[in-house]
């Protein structure tokens, strides 16, 4: 017998918490909002007859505007209620009678795994309500006032309940009927209406990477989550789909620029090397009439890698008004020069290359980590200007390049990338059609 299992995923909450007018779940995580990761895993799974996304009043038309590309006629989008429980109990009724198995999950849980719907399923059929817990690392402490501890329980005993929740649909909807019954009408949790029906809830284990976004921090927690998943590996893939694709590269004479046109080449791309010293498009890109001119020439591309950048260490008293000017220009000016001209193809990619030291400017070079701040934060917005491109920053960590070693020549070599570890973080960057907005870190391992 074929059963039919239902989804409804929670996007109702105005995201108080987030300190936002606009609801976590609304949100972007690399370019992307917080829930529509969320809805793709469920996709996927093929699991579920219909997915319900419950979501509040005001986002129902941008919600279905989101639903567009997807054109999956199994997505049914309702209004939530001004509680949990209420969205919950109106998702329920939206199933209908004929529904076996219901899985309920929290909109902002992006990283659900497939693994964890199939047993939520799975073990829901067997045992008719189940949720999924993971063990706590933190000491556990009960007060009744908050001021002082009563008691500090095991925590071996204790576990951190996450969503998905999920039961067989007529004893989930009969406990929302008694808790309406018994006048619990704001109740944050599924599987406690069940229990206080007196039906035992059974456990499925769950991740630790399957975070709930309610702040700021969880949203840039999630970011580097998001990172690791897609980026766990220094290997290319051998799909070759670079093949025969190109790539504009400014500053691909030297470093890293020249590590990646390398590698472009052997992947079955045309590499075009920009720079002051290139052989074909020798260019001054800190000037927009040049910069236009050789992307005229070059014509339609597949990508824009920008390499190019210049590192003068010297206190901001030593620094000329021509050095200064020439190092904004180059590090900061010249990307948006390329970005506004290249001529690229729609799902092309813009791969814009920074530098760890953005996060924070230091002594002796505070111009340079000043433009690779700002080419970080021209990069998202970008990404969001250009949806229909793959726009990210690309940061790795100190490099053994000449520009380097010129600068720091005492330095060791052993604790620096070489640019070639750099390049297959790039290309692996341009194989992918997912990530948009995004910076992703390349570290020395």
């Amino acid at each position: 017998m074929i059963l039919l299992n239902q989804a409804i995923l929670l996007l109702a909450g105005t995201g108080l918490r987030f300190g936002s007018e606009t609801p976590k779940q609304f949100h972007r995580l690399a370019g992307k909002k917080v829930y529509l990761h969320t809805l793709e895993t469920f996709l996927k799974t093929g699991l579920f007859h219909e997915i319900l996304l419950v979501c509040p009043a005001a986002w129902i038309g941008s919600v279905k505007s989101d639903l567009e590309p997807y054109s999956s006629s199994s997505i049914v989008v309702i209004e939530g209620g001004s509680t949990r429980q209420e969205s919950s109990f109106r998702g329920l009724q939206a199933c209908g009678e004929k529904t076996d198995i219901v899985v309920i999950h929290d909109g902002v849980r992006p990283f659900v795994s497939a693994e964890i719907l199939k047993e939520n399923v799975a073990k829901a059929i067997e045992y008719g309500a189940v949720d999924t817990c993971i063990p706590s690392a933190d000491t556990l402490v009960r007060t009744t006032d908050k001021k002082v501890i009563d008691t500090i329980p095991n925590r071996s005993e204790y576990l951190r309940g996450q969503t998905p929740q999920s039961f067989k649909y007529g004893l989930i909807l009969q406990a929302h009927l008694n808790a309406r019954n018994q006048g619990i009408f704001d109740n944050s949790d599924d599987c406690s209406l069940v229990l206080n029906s007196g039906h035992p809830v059974h456990i499925v284990s769950g991740r630790e990477e399957n975070i709930k976004i309610t702040s700021e921090l969880d949203l840039s927690l999630a970011e580097q989550i998001l990172r690791l998943k897609l980026f766990s590996s220094r290997s290319l893939t051998e799909d070759g789909c670079l093949t025969g694709k190109r790539y504009a590269v400014t500053g691909g004479t030297g470093g890293i620029g020249k590590a990646i046109c390398a590698l472009l080449e052997k992947e079955g791309a045309t590499a075009i090397p920009l720079s002051r010293t290139a052989l074909e498009y020798s260019v001054d890109l800190t000037s927009f009439q040049a910069a236009r001119k050789a992307f005229d020439k070059i014509g339609p591309v597949d990508g824009l890698i920008n390499c190019i950048g210049l590192l003068q260490t010297k206190e901001i008293e030593h620094l000329s008004p021509e050095e200064i000017e020439r190092m904004i220009a180059t590090n900061l000016t010249s990307v948006i020069y390329t970005c506004k001209s290249a001529h690229l193809k729609r799902g092309a990619h813009i791969l814009n290359i920074a530098s760890s030291s953005y996060v924070r400017g230091r002594k002796n070079y505070a111009v340079y980590s000043s433009t690779k701040a700002a080419v970080v934060n021209f990069t998202q917005g970008l990404a969001e200007e250009r949806p229909e491109l793959f726009i990210n920053a690309l940061i790795p960590q100190r490099t053994n390049t000449s520009m380097r070693r010129d600068n720091f020549p005492d330095e060791d070599p052993s604790i620096l990338l070489e640019p070639e570890e750099v390049a297959i973080e790039a290309l692996r960057l341009l194989q992918q059609t997912s990530v948009t907005g995004t910076l992703i870190e390349v570290k020395k391992k």
